[in-house]
């Protein structure tokens, strides 16, 4: 496990969870720290995967696995949740979003529910709204395992920049077809239609993919740089725009960022923020402390339930209003925090009771198992030997300890293979002969 990634997937979500809560106008770019972590995140395990295994079994292992992550925990909400919903319309509570919920459930059920919010035909709710995003990523796992198994390692620098490049090229041809494509069914606002179709956000995921296999020059100077020069240039584009600064909790990127073109640049400069970010904290350990802390360890384990939950929870919370026992100045901080505690309650028993044994099925069903040639003589106190981090070969020096467990390696081992910088020390690493690469 990569230090501190919980954490950032715990901050992710807080984002969302304030926007939603109207506590945080940029809480929106939650989402987007998600598509990058997930390019980051998904394009290493695929890499791996590459590296160690037969072309049918890299297919076969990921999309199983990937279905046991992702599939219980989505269709128990869609089942769970209109089975809910017809019971209230029976009751005759607040029929209209339920109908809502049971209307729109088959886009969601279908992972098209981000195709669907760019239509006029879509009504945004509370208990569906946020699944467009969901959608994005498991189109992003169907597309981009076939991606990493066509495209040659030596071309996939170039590839990943490419399409990093595409991503606001790809928002000038929405733009463009939505103004002049004479398509009546997009929604009016073309910075809406654009947020949630999944062609907007590839150079998200490509950014990812690029920082999971090569540096960047000097992130951790790059990140402080970008930290204050990404609100200064909002604030600009806001004021230039519109003659205000607009809300201040939104650093100048409101959602959709409708102004100032931004809706075709803002959202490059973000996902490379995102991207440094990462990229800093893998390699420099900035904030590890911070975000290996056991409280947002935790929320970063549930993450994925958290984020489902969250929304219609919040909904459901509000109704406190319709109680009369809470002030009305007094009805969104108390809702917040109720339905962020109901929330954390209920992705909890989520995670251990739907989650988590389904999880258990990944490395029973699809183990994800080193090819490897015959068993090699034992390993002399100073050899060379190759491991597979990321699809890349690494050909390091080791050293047996003789007072610990494991390997010692050279500090300019340690500095040029991320595996390494994980674990300096080898403990949880067995020696590897070289894999059989197969195509």
């Amino acid at each position: 496990m990569i230090t501190g990634l919980n954490g950032l997937r715990a901050i992710a979500f807080l984002f969302v969870f304030f926007f939603h809560a109207r506590y945080f106008d940029a809480g929106w770019m939650g989402v987007q720290f998600f598509f990058v972590l997930s390019g980051f995140l998904i394009t290493g395990i695929l890499l791996d995967m590459k590296a160690s295994l037969s072309r049918s079994q890299y297919l076969k292992k990921f999309y199983g696995r990937r279905t046991l992550r992702i599939f219980p925990l989505y269709y128990f909400y869609l089942i769970a949740m209109g089975v809910l919903a017809t019971w209230l319309i029976s009751i005759k509570y607040r029929p209209g979003w339920m109908e809502l919920f049971v209307e729109q459930a088959r886009f969601a059920a279908l992972y098209i529910y981000d195709f669907y919010s760019a239509t006029i035909y879509h009504k945004s709710n509370y208990f569906l709204t946020h699944f467009w995003s969901l959608s994005v990523e498991e189109q992003f796992y169907i597309f981009w395992p076939f991606l990493i198994l066509l495209v040659p390692e030596k071309w996939y620098r170039k590839v990943f920049a490419g399409l990093v490049l595409l991503g606001p090229v790809f928002r000038l041809g929405l733009l463009f077809l939505h103004t002049h494509g004479g398509i009546r069914m997009f929604v009016s606002s073309p910075a809406e239609a654009i947020y949630v179709l999944p062609f907007s956000h590839i150079d998200a995921f490509a950014l990812g993919a690029y920082i999971s296999r090569y540096s960047l020059p000097k992130p951790r100077e790059q990140f402080f740089l970008l930290l204050g020069v990404i609100p200064i240039v909002g604030f600009a584009a806001q004021y230039f725009a519109t003659g205000e600064l607009g809300a201040l909790s939104a650093f100048g990127y409101p959602l959709h960022m409708p102004n100032a073109y931004q809706f075709i640049w803002g959202y490059s400069l973000l996902n490379y923020f995102f991207a440094v970010t990462i990229h800093v904290i893998v390699t420099h350990k900035l904030f590890t402390r911070f975000l290996e802390w056991a409280p947002l360890t935790y929320l970063g384990r549930i993450s994925y339930g958290l984020y489902v939950y969250h929304l219609p929870v919040l909904w459901f919370a509000l109704d406190i209003r319709e109680l009369g026992i809470v002030k009305p100045a007094m009805v969104q901080p108390a809702a917040t925090a109720i339905a962020f505690f109901a929330t954390l309650l209920i992705a909890s028993a989520s995670f251990y009771f739907i989650e988590k044994p389904f999880l258990a099925l990944k490395d029973r069903f699809f183990p994800l198992r080193m090819e490897q040639t015959p068993a090699a003589s034992p390993m002399p106190s100073r050899s060379r030997w190759v491991m597979f981090f990321n699809g890349r070969r690494w050909e390091v020096k080791a050293r047996r300890s003789s007072k610990e467990r494991g390997y010692a390696f050279s500090w300019k081992d340690i500095k040029s293979c991320p595996l390494l910088q994980q674990d300096p020390r080898g403990q949880y690493l067995e020696p590897l002969t070289e894999p059989r690469m197969r195509n």
